[in-house]
C-alpha cells in the first residue's frame, strides 16, 4: 500500500521520471538491490510500467510492459558481463514531452525516455554513463593484452622438444614457475576486472 501511495505522490505517467536519492526506498527495484553486498543505487528511473536503475555494480530493469498481466519481469546485468557502449541522448523537439537516454547493455539496446523537465539530471547521467563506457573498453583491453601475454609464456613451457634428461631434471623449477606465472596473471586480472563504478556515479551524479 505504501508503494502504491508512493507512486501516487511521485506523479508517475508512462514518461520516465529520475527520483530524487531520499524516494529511493518507494521504489519497487530498491527491493532487488544487494545492499547486503555493498551494491549502491546511483540512478533510479520510474515511469507508469517500468523502473530503471543503475548500481555501482549492475543495470537493473524492472519491466512491467506485459500486455494481458500485471506481471512484472526483473532483469539484471552486470557490468562485468554485459559492457555498457554507444551512450547517446535524442533531445526533445518543440512539441515533446520527453528526451531518450539510449545505450547499449552487452548487445543489448535500451531506450528510456525521461520528462525533458529533468534534462539537467539526464545530462549528468549520459556522462556518467559515457565514462563508464570507456573504462569498459580499456578493461577489455587491458585483458586481451594480459591474455596474450599469459597465453606467450605458457607456450615457454612446451616440453615436448626438449631431451627426455633435461625434463626429468627440472620439473621443480618448471612446476614452480608455472604456479607463479598463473598467480601473476590472476592477481593482475583482479587489478584490471574493476567493475564497480561507484566512483564514477558519485563524481557526475551527486
Amino acid at each position: 500500500m505504501f508503494k502504491n501511495i508512493a507512486s501516487d505522490v511521485l506523479g508517475l505517467s508512462d514518461i520516465g521520471k529520475i527520483i530524487e536519492a531520499k524516494d529511493f526506498d518507494k521504489t519497487d527495484i530498491d527491493e532487488y538491490v544487494f545492499q547486503e553486498d555493498n551494491e549502491r543505487i546511483f540512478v533510479v528511473i520510474k515511469s507508469k510500467t517500468d523502473e530503471y536503475c543503475f548500481t555501482n555494480v549492475a543495470f537493473i530493469h524492472l519491466d512491467g510492459n506485459i500486455a494481458v498481466s500485471k506481471k512484472k519481469t526483473l532483469h539484471r546485468y552486470l557490468y562485468k558481463h554485459y559492457a555498457i557502449s554507444g551512450v547517446r541522448i535524442e533531445t526533445a523537439g518543440t512539441v515533446d514531452l520527453d528526451v531518450e537516454l539510449k545505450f547499449k547493455i552487452g548487445e543489448k539496446e535500451v531506450s528510456i525516455d525521461i520528462d525533458k523537465k529533468q534534462m539537467e539530471q539526464v545530462r549528468n547521467i549520459y556522462k556518467a554513463l559515457f565514462v563508464i563506457s570507456e573504462k569498459c573498453k580499456e578493461i577489455q583491453k587491458y585483458m586481451a593484452t594480459l591474455q596474450n601475454t599469459y597465453e606467450a609464456i605458457n607456450k615457454m613451457f612446451v616440453l615436448r622438444e626438449l631431451p627426455e634428461q633435461i625434463v626429468l631434471n627440472l620439473p621443480d623449477i618448471i612446476t614452480q614457475t608455472a604456479l607463479q606465472v598463473e598467480s601473476n596473471f590472476n592477481a593482475r586480472r583482479d587489478q584490471i576486472q574493476r567493475y564497480d563504478f561507484g566512483a564514477v556515479f558519485e563524481r557526475y551524479i551527486r
